[in-house]
């Protein structure tokens, strides 16, 4: 079964690192592993006008984009 991890929205920061918008894993375990990193990496690194979190949705993680700093 596939799972996918989705940015919810591509913030301007996520343009300019080329950030793809969704990644497709065939291990659930590993999808959202992949999921966090990538919000963690998003918080640390970004220029903190917004904060990013997971959230599962059915078998797949979305990357949230809220407004505000991290």
């Amino acid at each position: 079964m596939e799972h996918h991890v989705v940015v919810e929205k591509l913030c301007g920061c996520a343009k300019r690192k080329n950030m793809p918008q969704i990644k497709t894993l065939d291990d659930k375990e590993n999808a959202l592993r992949i999921a966090r990193a990538w919000a963690q990496q998003c918080n640390d690194s970004f220029c903190g006008k917004h904060e990013f979190d997971v959230v599962e949705v059915d078998d797949n993680y979305v990357i949230s984009v809220g407004e505000g700093s991290y």
